[in-house]
C-alpha cells in the first residue's frame, strides 16, 4: 500500500512516502502560503504519486490541542483526495525528535526539511504499530 504522513503546521506541510511499509522517504516540504493554495499543490503530489492512505499528525495534549485538531481535520478536509482514506494519529515529540536528528547537519534553515523529517517520524510510528 503506498502511504503518505503529513505533519501540518501553520506555515509548512512536512511530507513523506512509504511504498513498501519498510522504508520511509522524506519529500520536500510544501510551504504555505495560503489554504487553498496548499491544499490544492498537496492534492497534486498525492494523486501523482498513486497514495492509497494518509497518516496525519494531530498534537495530543497541550493548551492549544483542540484548536489544532480543527485547524488540521478542516485542511484535510480541503483537499481533494476521493477515495483515499485519512488515519490521524498522535504527533507527540515529532518535531522535537526531528530537529535531534538533523542538528548539527542542517542549521535551522525554514525550507521544511525539518517537518518532512517529522512526518517521516509520523510515518514510522505508525509501521512500527501497525506490524504484522
Amino acid at each position: 500500500m503506498k502511504l503518505a504522513a503529513l505533519d501540518i503546521g501553520l506555515k509548512r506541510i512536512g511530507l513523506a512516502f512509504s511504498f513498501d511499509e519498510n522504508i520511509v522517504l522524506p519529500q520536500n516540504a510544501i510551504i504555505r502560503r495560503g489554504r487553498k493554495q496548499a491544499a490544492k499543490e498537496l492534492s497534486s503530489v498525492l494523486k501523482e504519486w498513486g497514495i492509497e492512505k494518509i497518516i496525519v499528525g494531530i498534537p495530543k495534549g497541550g493548551s492549544s490541542e483542540d484548536e489544532m485538531q480543527r485547524r488540521i481535520k478542516h485542511f484535510i478536509s480541503l483537499l481533494d483526495i476521493d477515495g483515499v482514506e485519512v488515519e490521524y494519529i498522535d504527533e507527540s515529540f515529532s518535531s522535537f525528535e526531528a530537529k535531534e536528528q538533523i542538528k548539527g547537519i542542517i542549521k535551522q534553515k525554514r525550507d521544511g526539511r525539518v517537518d518532512s523529517i517529522a512526518a517521516k517520524i509520523i510515518l514510522e510510528r505508525y509501521l512500527e504499530k501497525n506490524k504484522k
